[in-house]
């Protein structure tokens, strides 16, 4: 412990050395990078290694029966693991990271840097029906947020770290360092400044470099060729169909996931929900895992291949009933994904959707070449549908376009990407305002994305209330109350009763005509004061405040504590204050400020 203590003591000193070069974050960035791409790797080969396991199993038994029974051998021993070794502290899906940096000043627990790892490889490496990315993030915020709270950095810079952290496991998953610094600026900061992008650039290129030195497999081969202007219609459907579909999986993810069976207890409806995916995998194999083997086989051209382990692949040999069967796969892979969540696994909706997206693509372009009226080139259709669905369902066009170029070197498919996306975001947007982490964030947690709540929790009431009033009483007479305002500046004046608590409040501003009327002098305050239209409590949350401000359109409220007036709070003073935390971290954030 005294050595820990000490390493601290003499890190902490070397983070205020380069600190005062503006130098600490990069080199943390670095760090968060390198520690990211380590978890990438070691996810990827653990989960990797438990699906060959598990396929190569199956083809030794008849009719790979076995898929019925190891995707809820996989979710239980995720539940048991969470519950009795994890004790349920981890947090789940990004919509928490969200929630960590809207409310927590970026602070997530420690055990989320390892957490994630074993129970997501557990799940899906024994056939859970979900994608690695949600959970890698979840490692990469952890451990940027841990890097940030042991040097004590602050919550921006925590923020930074932890989308530094983000991008570099996204970035090491697909080995696409663009796109891992566009998911982090899209989906968790939601701006783009010079102090927030050289960090996550070199984080999110260190997870590559080591993702690529240690393992080199490709998530899909370079197959898209260029494409051609008759195509250019059925792209335009593609984004159409697209943005449809992110709807509907936005909508059935989310009611999935919120659990299955939620009247049995964790174990039962791990097991009910892991075979009721056990046999949705034995009819649609293409369900196991992320799927992407067989998103590669359909890559490849071998698109009878999808169909090979099905229990009905004697029935699909027609190529009406094999383009029935992919527009099957369009809608159930979702549905896979939500039960496997639902029922307590881990993962994420990443992978689902993509591959949704991809035999949407697979769909039209088959669908069309079966007619002959046309050909259709089948790997644009499904690297351009991925691109579309994550468009859609993320509402990041920009992380879409770039990861599916990175991934399937298609490059050369920009122009469809950008329309396909543009499209299925825009049609995606009309019916979801907000993405899927945010929606719940929203409806459910009214936690806004453009609410910056860590600058303002970071100002109080009490720095804020001005404690400089003069109180009056309802029995005064106008002709008294003059001589109050004669000789105090306020335009507000509180009524109090005996207890100190407010009566009311007069607004000279509002009555300054009729005030000093000669038949007015022998009124008193009560006939001019007014109830105030909100009482704001001492320990309320600023955001809150500032809410009661834009709901009431008032610039003054009064504050109580403990049942007595104290003073008021300015709606100007709060806007002053926020500004200068703006500055203040703005300039603590300028990496190269002098």
């Amino acid at each position: 412990m005294y050595i820990l203590k000490t390493l601290t003591y003499k890190l902490n000193r070397l983070r205020s050395t380069l600190n005062s070069q503006r130098n600490f974050l990069i080199y943390c960035s670095v760090f968060v990078g390198l520690m990211g791409g380590l978890a990438a790797v070691v996810l990827k080969f653990m989960v990797h290694f438990m699906e060959e396991l598990s396929r190569n199993i199956s083809a030794h038994l008849p009719y790979h029966f076995i898929y019925v029974f190891l995707p809820a051998l996989g979710i239980l021993a995720t539940v048991a693991y969470l519950h009795l070794i994890n004790r349920d502290k981890i947090q789940k899906g990004i919509g928490n990271i969200l929630v960590n940096i809207k409310r927590n000043r970026s602070n997530i627990l420690f055990n989320n840097v390892y957490s994630h790892l074993i129970s997501s490889s557990l799940t899906v490496g024994f056939g859970g029906s979900s994608g690695l990315e949600a959970p890698i993030v979840c490692t990469g915020a952890a451990i940027g947020s841990n890097t940030g709270r042991f040097f004590k950095l602050s919550a921006y810079e925590k923020t930074v770290l932890l989308a530094a952290g983000t991008s570099a496991g996204i970035a090491a998953v697909f080995n696409s360092p663009i796109a891992g610094v566009l998911f982090s600026l899209e989906l968790l900061i939601g701006e783009i400044t010079i102090p927030t992008f050289i960090p996550l650039l070199i984080a999110s290129a260190t997870g590559v470099v080591v993702s690529k030195t240690l393992y080199s497999g490709q998530l899909f081969h370079l197959v898209t060729e260029g494409w051609v202007m008759q195509a250019l219609p059925f792209y335009i459907l593609l984004g159409v169909l697209c943005g449809l579909v992110s709807v509907y999986i936005s909508t059935v993810a989310g009611k999935l996931e919120k659990g299955l069976f939620v009247n049995q207890n964790r174990y039962v409806r791990a097991v009910a929900g892991g075979l009721l995916l056990g046999v949705l995998i034995l009819i649609f194999p293409p369900l196991f895992g992320e799927g992407y083997h067989d998103l590669q086989q359909a890559l490849n051209g071998n698109i009878e291949a999808i169909k090979d382990e099905s229990l009905l692949s004697q029935y699909l040999n027609h190529p009406l009933a094999l383009l029935g069967f992919i527009a099957l796969l369009v809608f159930m892979k979702i549905i896979a994904a939500g039960i496997t969540i639902g029922s307590g696994g881990n993962g994420g909706t990443f992978a689902p959707t993509m591959f949704t997206g991809a035999f949407l693509g697979l769909f039209i372009a088959y669908g069309c070449n079966l007619t002959g009226l046309i050909h259709l080139n089948t790997s644009n259709f499904i690297a351009v549908g991925m691109a579309g669905a994550l468009s859609g369902v993320l509402h990041a066009p920009l992380t879409a376009i770039f990861l599916i170029a990175e991934i399937t070197g298609g490059y050369v498919l920009f122009i469809p990407l950008m329309i396909v996306s543009a499209i299925s975001y825009i049609i995606s947007r009309h019916f979801n305002p907000h993405n899927m982490y945010w929606h719940d964030l929203v409806h459910e947690r009214n936690i806004h994305p453009d609410h910056d709540y860590d600058m303002l929790s970071s100002i109080t009431i009490d720095s804020v209330i001005n404690r400089n009033f003069t109180a009056v009483s309802k029995e005064l007479s106008i002709r008294d109350f003059y001589k109050v305002i004669s000789l105090s500046p306020a335009n507000i004046f509180p009524v109090l009763g005996a207890d100190k608590r407010i009566d009311g409040v007069v607004l000279v501003d509002e009555i300054r005509r009729q005030l000093f009327t000669d038949d007015f002098a022998d009124h008193t305050v009560a006939e001019i004061m007014i109830t105030p239209p909100a009482i704001i409590k001492y320990h309320e949350p600023v955001d809150a405040v500032m809410k009661q401000f834009d709901r009431l359109d008032v610039w003054q409220l009064p504050v109580e504590q403990d049942g007595r007036f104290i003073g008021f709070v300015s709606k100007s003073a709060l806007l002053a204050q926020y500004r200068e935390a703006f500055i203040a971290q703005h300039k603590q954030a300028d990496l190269f400020a002098h």
